[in-house]
């Protein structure tokens, strides 16, 4: 374990996921969203192959005994890739990404719903908290005057659009931990991108736009930069504890404040800022209680009577 170099990774990894976020965002306003999911899903598989190639054993990497759960977990992050580039087409980077931080509160309902997970008092309480945090965040946008012009433009569909992309990344890393049971980090990664990839490629038929030159060079660079903050992630959890990196992935607010000032010269309000200090702070308090816990129950193993030749 080298518990520095796994915080460094996924501090990396959060600030090149940003960087293919605002990139992306840059053609948010001249191409379907579907042809957007599907350049960052198709250049994603670059960078990916490339570094399991370089591992040295890709046929095994990607070999797989669970098509369903895949496709399951493929569909389920696509719909919430769709759903996330949707808000960033109509709200603030910083914005979009502070709404996100919903999806671990989320997780912690549906593993307790779906995965049978026992969830205590702390963080039932931790996760109402939170999401007083979210509805503050949201409440800029789900004032009554902002369903005048109805929602099929302006920020409220797109904050709508953020909290319910929240919902499918959560049910996307429940999922997930399903796959790790029987299926390599290499195979989730490379058939959640081969899905998405072939999924979006259905949308062509609604129309998409011929790019140019440049946007051809922005779509290459934001697929890229996503295959490799994937690789980033899953490399900083072998050197790290899950207790020990979860908490830094809400260093990519730092990073949507700075791009969204730099590139689109949006500032956060402080409504906006207040929600997310909140919904941070329940997070970490999650991920703290997680990590006593695992102490006590380490303990306790430790402390029990062992039979005779156990």
């Amino acid at each position: 374990m080298k518990p520095l170099l796994g915080i460094s990774l996924k501090v990396l990894s959060a600030l090149v996921f940003t960087m293919m976020s605002a990139t992306l965002k840059t053609l948010m306003s001249r191409y379907p969203v579907g042809e957007v999911v599907f350049f960052r899903s198709a250049f994603a598989l670059l960078p990916l192959l490339l570094w399991l190639r370089w591992q040295g054993d890709l046929i095994n990497a990607v070999r797989t005994r669970n098509v369903v759960g895949h496709f399951k977990r493929g569909f389920i992050g696509t719909s919430g890739m769709y759903l996330g580039f949707a808000a960033l087409s109509y709200l603030p980077l910083h914005d979009a990404i502070a709404i996100g931080y919903a999806s671990p509160l989320i997780v912690v309902i549906l593993a307790a719903l779906l995965l049978n997970e026992q969830i205590r008092a702390y963080r039932w309480t931790a996760v109402a908290v939170g999401f007083v945090g979210v509805l503050i965040m949201l409440s800029p946008y789900l004032r009554l005057e902002t369903f005048s012009g109805g929602l099929t433009a302006g920020p409220t569909l797109g904050a709508l659009c953020a909290l319910a992309g929240a919902f499918c990344s959560a049910g996307a890393m429940i999922q997930v931990r399903r796959l790790t049971a029987t299926e390599k980090t290499g195979a989730i990664v490379f058939y959640f991108f081969l899905l998405a990839s072939a999924l979006s490629l259905c949308t062509a038929a609604l129309g998409w736009n011929m790019p140019d030159a440049k946007d051809w060079a922005l779509f290459v660079v934001g697929g890229i930069l996503g295959g490799i903050g994937q690789i980033l992630l899953t490399q900083s959890y072998r050197y790290a504890d899950t207790s020990v990196i979860a908490p830094f992935e809400y260093t990519t607010m730092i990073w949507a404040l700075l791009f969204g000032w730099f590139m689109f010269g949006d500032l956060p309000t402080v409504t906006v800022l207040t929600g997310a200090a909140i919904v941070a702070a329940t997070g970490l308090f999650i991920v703290w209680r997680e990590h006593r816990l695992g102490l006590l129950r380490t303990k306790e193993l430790q402390a029990s009577p062992q039979r005779p030749g156990v």
